[in-house]
């Protein structure tokens, strides 16, 4: 079994999220899903999301692609991740490039692009006119 990882807030999930995961998926047969803590991400990012840790989680386990979703609470739990749940692929959006190939030495990393016409931040500012 070939299994992928990847991570992300997946705040406002839409469809750039959804194709993102799907395309994730496709490059193997399992695919985990890293999910930002609400504490994570306001403490690291300095982010507040819209939805909740469990509403999201709630969102994303919902997805056909989607087979498991487990808590991001560190930047460094990465390679932990990668080993603990024997990932194969490491894969983020293209706008992420090079930051994560120190994974390299544990599985392939790929990059993926993103859906150009879409983003949270975008939601966001329209949503705030």
């Amino acid at each position: 079994m070939k299994r992928v990882i990847t991570y992300g807030t997946y705040d406002l999930l839409h469809y750039g999220h959804i194709n993102l995961l799907q395309r994730a998926r496709a490059l193997g047969d399992y695919l985990i899903v890293v999910l930002s803590t609400d504490e994570f991400n306001w403490n690291m990012k300095h982010k507040k999301c819209y939805f909740s840790y469990e509403k999201r989680r709630q969102m994303l386990e919902a997805l056909r692609c989607v087979d498991l979703v487990i808590p991001e609470e560190t930047w460094e739990q990465k390679i932990e991740d990668v080993k603990l749940y024997k990932a194969d692929v490491f894969v983020m959006g293209d706008d992420w490039e090079g930051k994560f190939d120190f994974l390299k030495d544990y599985c392939e990393v790929v990059y993926l692009p993103r859906t150009p016409e879409i983003s949270t931040t975008q939601i966001k500012t329209e949503l705030g006119k």
